[in-house]
């Protein structure tokens, strides 16, 4: 039984870096219900590397800081397909290459690059491929769990998902001048990726939320891409401009008495 309705549905992932990225969890897993995917990379580099793990898929490759090249790869895309399903978001970069500095110390070079490929690719993305998009196609990014969290070793990408969230309502809105067109974000909580092992800290942080959940177990990479592939199914119609929060109950359980044992005792 096909519940998901994905079969011989087409969508265009962008972000898949390695096997641990959310996006090729997802990407599995779409194909494994059926679906095609055609992937976009952020270089030629990366698309000689992950081209091996779908080697039956098409690759593109854009830098998606680039607006010159979010319009060759919608030329190059149109040239090969007329429609998709469903697009996913699954880009985020910040520069932490000169250490974790206090929020209002935040380099301005820094955050509007982030703001930049972490927030606005998402709406080039949309107005790029809009006349590609099927009138009730599903648009899911990856958000976080919370924004206003002050953690300190994420830093001022927390605003910047914000605004990534915030995003979700007005494409929603400006789309459905003419389509369906849904937009949703999924938020998990703290996940053990390749990128997340670059952010100062991470690790600490992990550990603490593998016991602040209250299964203690962290959250795992699929549990968040089965939610991203649910939205981007025609199942999830009657959701939009919504973030899905994907965190094992972590954020009903800080006051864990085994956690405030261990700081009072």
């Amino acid at each position: 039984m096909d519940f998901l309705q994905l079969t011989n549905k087409r969508f265009l992932i962008f972000g898949v870096a390695n096997k641990k990225s959310v996006a090729y969890a997802v990407s599995r897993i779409l194909i494994d219900e059926g679906a095609e995917c055609v992937f976009v990379v952020q270089n030629q580099a990366i698309l000689e590397k992950v081209g091996k793990l779908f080697p039956e898929s098409d690759f593109f490759a854009c830098d998606v800081e680039k607006e010159e090249e979010i319009v060759a790869l919608r030329e190059a895309v149109g040239a090969r397909y007329t429609e998709f399903d469903g697009i996913l978001h699954s880009i985020a970069f910040a520069d932490y290459s000169e250490g974790m500095k206090p929020f209002h110390e935040t380099p301005k070079r820094a955050f509007l690059q982030a703001l930049d490929i972490s927030c606005f690719s998402l709406v080039e993305i949309a107005r790029a491929f809009s006349d590609l998009l099927k009138p009730n196609a599903s648009v899911v990014t990856m958000s976080i769990s919370t924004t206003t969290m002050a953690s300190e070793n994420y830093g001022y990408m927390a605003p910047i998902k914000a605004a990534l969230d915030s995003s979700l309502a007005f494409l929603t809105k400006s789309f459905s001048a003419f389509s369906e067109i849904r937009f949703n974000a999924v938020a998990p909580s703290l996940l053990k990726t390749s990128a997340s092992a670059g952010i100062p800290g991470y690790l600490d942080s992990y550990l603490f939320a593998e016991q602040a959940i209250p299964r203690k177990r962290a959250l795992q990479t699929e549990e968040a891409a089965a939610v991203a592939v649910f939205l981007l199914s025609p199942r999830s119609s009657g959701i939009a401009a919504q973030k899905i929060v994907v965190d094992a109950a972590m954020s009903t359980n800080y006051f864990d008495k085994a956690i405030v044992d261990k700081v009072v005792k």
